[in-house]
């Protein structure tokens, strides 16, 4: 628990412009937020008040000595870097010593991060639980509404999801009555392009079907957060879907107006669970 007199944090940007979301949120809920930005990959517009490459803990950790912050909170997309990609300095090596030993997956590994970090005195918080006004409550969260063959699709979809995700396979699946894909390393964008395809093939025009995005059962949010923004509300609607479903309280959502607007201009129901 965060004492009210402890407001201070550091948010580490990855990518596209959830970081400045969140900045903004936490500002606005009385946050002294210290903003470091990771080489390659955060947005300029959002000015941080640090830039280091990936690998950089040390000089993150100096900073935050400097300005007495012991809060951290990584927001924005990182991708999946290999370690031999990641030149660290001796501060991030230590915690990379706990990485090294939990190797099973992505989930296992980014555990084992937090638990590194925090071992050197830090305290790394889940971003959304600051922000939720960056999360949709549960419920029906457009114009269109899911009927009776969707809720179907809406079961099995949801039942997909967290199978996969418990195995640390993914976390997103497109449901038409049968499974018509899974996201794996590709990415979301990357697998609606298949649906797409196999809607071509099966010369399928009727819109049907969802696309559920999950949170994966044990899936630490501190460090890997999933995220809804407008573009892929388009790439569901190119892939001739009915709807989305996402996880409540949990899922980010990127522009939450426009996100809501897209769906309801291509008649698309979002539910979150």
């Amino acid at each position: 628990m965060v004492k009210k007199s402890d407001k201070k944090i550091t948010l580490i940007a990855g990518a596209l412009n959830l970081p400045i979301l969140a900045r903004d949120c936490l500002r606005a809920a009385g946050w002294e937020v210290f903003v470091v930005g990771i080489r390659g990959f955060y947005d300029p517009a959002l000015k941080p008040d640090l830039v280091v490459r990936m690998g950089a803990g040390g000089a993150v950790a100096k900073e935050c000595k400097k300005h007495g912050i012991k809060n951290l909170t990584f927001v924005g997309a990182l991708g999946h870097p290999n370690l031999s990609d990641i030149r660290p300095d001796l501060w991030t090596m230590g915690v990379f010593l706990k990485v090294l030993k939990n190797q099973k997956g992505y989930d296992s590994m980014a555990r084992a991060v937090i638990a590194g970090i925090e071992s050197k005195g830090f305290h790394v918080l889940a971003a959304q639980d600051l922000c939720p006004d960056l999360t949709f409550s549960a419920g029906v969260q457009t114009r269109a509404k899911p009927g009776k063959d969707d809720l179907k699709n809406i079961e099995r979809a949801v039942q997909v999801s967290r199978v996969i995700g418990a195995e640390d396979i993914g976390a997103s699946v497109v449901v038409d009555k049968q499974v018509l894909a899974l996201e794996a390393a590709e990415g979301t964008a990357e697998m609606l392009k298949r649906v797409i395809e196999i809607r071509k093939k099966w010369k399928l025009k009727k819109p049907s079907g969802v696309f559920a995005k999950m949170v994966k059962p044990g899936q630490d949010l501190r460090i890997d957060t999933t995220a809804l923004g407008p573009d892929t509300v388009r790439d569901v609607a190119a892939a001739a879907l009915r709807g989305i479903i996402v996880d409540s309280k949990n899922c980010f959502i990127i522009d939450k107006q426009k996100v809501v607007d897209t769906a309801n201009k291509h008649k698309i129901f979002i539910v979150a669970k």
